[in-house]
C-alpha cells in the first residue's frame, strides 16, 4: 500500500452538522412535520366503490402471476428456481423435475414439478419475473383472486398459476418438435404442434380434450 493511500483527508464537520435554525425556523419547527397533513386536509376525497364498481388498472399493473406455455403447449418453466432466489419475501417455492421421453413437460432436461406462490407474503414487486430467463413467469392485471377467507386459499399451486390452454395448443406431456433444440423454443421459433406430436398424444392419451381442437402446423419453425 502506498504512502498516499494511507493518508486520509480530514473530515469537514460542516458536512455532517445540521444547520442551525433561525428564529422563524425554530418557531415553525414543531408543526413542520404536519405540512403534508395540512396540505391534504381540504382536498376532495375519492372513494373507489370496489367491488361494486371496478376501476381499470394500469397496463403494467402487477397482479396475479401466470406460468406461460409455448405455442405447442409445452411449459416455459424449466425449474431453475431463479424466481425463488430473487424473491425478497421468500414467497415462491419451486421444485424441479426431470423430463423423460414419456414425460416431457418443458424443453430441456428439467421442468417445474412443484410451483407455489404464497400471496400472504408476496409484495408484488415483480423481481421474480425479471429473474426468469425464459419468460415463463409474468404478472397479469387480475387481482380479485388475491383475497380469500382462508390462509390456505392464498397459497397458489402450479395448476392455479398455469396459463389456460389456447386454441391450437396440445396439452403436455409430449415430445419437443422434431429437429428442434431448447434454443429454438427460447427464440419462439416454434409456432405450434406438429402431426408427430399429435399422433404421440393420441396413441397414449386418446381421451385428452385438447385433441379435439388441435391442428398440426405445416411449419413448426419460422
Amino acid at each position: 500500500m502506498s504512502e498516499n493511500s494511507k493518508e486520509r483527508r480530514p473530515i469537514d464537520p460542516a458536512l455532517y452538522t445540521p444547520k442551525k435554525k433561525g428564529a422563524i425556523g425554530k418557531f415553525f419547527a414543531p408543526v413542520a412535520g404536519f405540512g403534508v397533513t395540512f396540505s391534504t386536509m381540504f382536498r376532495p376525497h375519492v372513494t373507489e366503490e370496489y367491488p361494486f364498481k371496478r376501476t381499470p388498472t394500469q397496463p403494467r399493473f402487477h397482479g396475479r402471476h401466470q406460468l406461460n406455455r409455448y405455442a405447442d403447449g409445452l411449459e416455459r418453466c424449466i425449474g431453475c428456481e431463479l424466481c425463488a432466489w430473487a424473491c425478497p419475501a421468500d414467497a415462491i417455492y419451486v421444485e424441479a423435475g426431470a423430463n423423460t421421453p414419456d414425460e416431457q413437460y418443458a424443453p430441456g432436461e428439467r421442468y417445474g414439478k412443484v410451483y407455489q406462490i404464497n400471496y400472504l407474503r408476496c409484495i408484488l414487486c415483480g423481481l421474480c419475473i425479471q429473474a426468469c430467463p425464459t419468460r415463463a413467469l409474468t404478472m397479469t392485471n387480475e387481482f380479485d383472486s388475491l383475497v380469500g377467507p382462508t390462509r390456505e386459499s392464498l397459497i397458489f399451486e402450479k395448476q392455479d398459476l398455469l396459463a389456460p390452454m389456447l386454441d391450437g395448443m396440445l396439452a403436455a406431456p409430449h415430445p419437443m418438435v422434431e429437429g428442434t433444440t431448447d434454443d429454438d423454443y427460447y427464440r419462439n421459433e416454434v409456432t405450434g404442434p406438429t402431426k408427430e406430436q399429435i399422433d404421440w398424444v393420441s396413441a397414449r392419451r386418446p381421451e385428452d380434450p385438447t385433441l379435439q381442437s388441435v391442428r398440426p402446423v405445416e411449419e413448426a419453425r419460422k
